[in-house]
């Protein structure tokens, strides 16, 4: 079996504070939470049944192992099919999930597709108390819906917990290995924010209206924004939460990753940049600086004064130096992701240029898939 060979594998590789503005805004959320928790019964019961929305595109086996994962759930889980021209629906409809197929005239995010799988979910299921979302290309592990739940009931200030997303093959490739660093780069406890696989009241989910439909990357960190701004708060626990499978094994796939997610704080800058939140406002400037102003420098000051001007991309291996000697992994490991987040501010600009021609259009990007 394909998830069995998948844990065997895993065997070897699985083994802070809140906003600068909370103590002024702490009696404001609480009177925000205690409002939500009065108007909506869901947000104020214990958390006795929970359900979980799956969403994914051409995933096939990986599917079929994240379904299996959360099968006990039964008849509380949905999936939501964004044009997959796989067998990725036979295998959910196998598996006795509830089938949601995007409609392709408008389109597609991962934003959209948990939106619409929560409400089919809670229209079947009109007493869930709380929704476990969770990409189709990971596998839950055990245990983890039961702690999660627990903590949630334990902790009623808090609207949303997740825990640590591991990278399944990260031995398989630099990109697979990359990511596993970047889902393990979060702190454990407060949170400003969380990934795309999280538990979430059902009531808040409702209170804030979910996730923006429109973005095509960031809408986790952005939906986070609003729940705190509501008074809401955000836990990570120090618990594996999922297995990924990020499925990265060429350069191409790793360049088009790092795009989207330059577009992402384009997106998130643009909607909560402002004082106090300065939401990926620290992000987009960093890929700014490093994709485009240093080479920019470098070429005008080639122009006005000479060759010697070139010197200046020496910024370029004093930063992977300075990341590497900073890292807190091994020798090597270390390197590697020095060079990754040096190189990666590249298609970080693309994704913001990329972000800006889409406004000034007046469009709406479409996917941007690596897989």
């Amino acid at each position: 079996m394909l998830c069995c060979d998948y844990r065997r594998r895993q065997t070897k590789w699985i083994t802070s504070h809140g906003d600068s503005w909370r103590i002024v805004a702490l009696r404001l959320g609480i009177k925000l939470v205690a409002e939500a928790l009065a108007q909506d019964p869901a947000a104020a019961r214990p958390l006795q049944t929970l359900g979980a929305v799956v969403i994914g595109r051409n995933e096939g086996d990986r599917l079929k192992c994240c379904l299996e994962s959360v099968h006990a759930l039964a008849n509380r889980l949905v999936y939501v099919d964004s044009g997959s021209r796989d067998n990725s629906i036979a295998i959910a409809l196998a598996l006795g999930a509830v089938v949601v197929e995007l409609d392709i005239s408008a389109p597609f995010t991962a934003a959209r597709a948990r939106n619409e799988g929560f409400r089919k979910l809670v229209k079947l299921n009109p007493d869930l108390n709380c929704v476990f979302f969770v990409d189709g290309d990971c596998e839950v592990v055990s245990g983890w819906l039961d702690k999660a739940s627990k903590f949630l009931e334990e902790r009623r200030d808090v609207a949303v917990v997740w825990g640590f997303r591991r990278e399944r093959f990260p031995e398989k490739s630099l990109y697979n290995m990359l990511c596993d660093f970047e889902w393990s780069d979060y702190p454990i406890g407060e949170t400003k924010l969380c990934g795309g696989d999280a538990l979430i009241r059902v009531g808040a989910f409702r209170q804030i209206g979910g996730y923006r439909a429109d973005l095509i990357c960031g809408e986790e960190p952005e939906m986070c924004v609003r729940l705190r701004h509501a008074g809401w708060r955000i836990w990570r626990l120090n618990e594996t939460m999922t297995l990924h499978d990020a499925a990265m094994y060429r350069f191409g796939q790793w360049w088009i990753r790092m795009l989207r997610g330059g577009y992402g704080f384009a997106q998130g800058a643009s909607l909560h940049g402002a004082a106090p939140e300065h939401h990926d406002v620290r992000e987009s400037w960093s890929a700014w600086i490093w994709g485009l102003g240093i080479p920019l420098a470098t070429l005008f000051l080639i122009i006005t004064s000479g060759w010697w001007g070139i010197l200046l991309l020496g910024l370029y291996p004093l930063q992977v130096t300075r990341l590497a000697l900073l890292g807190k992994r091994s020798v090597r490991e270390n390197w590697w992701r020095a060079g990754a987040l040096v190189v990666c501010k590249f298609p970080e600009t693309i994704g913001q240029i990329k972000f800006l021609v889409d406004r000034l259009r007046g469009v709406q990007s479409r996917l941007i898939e690596y897989k």
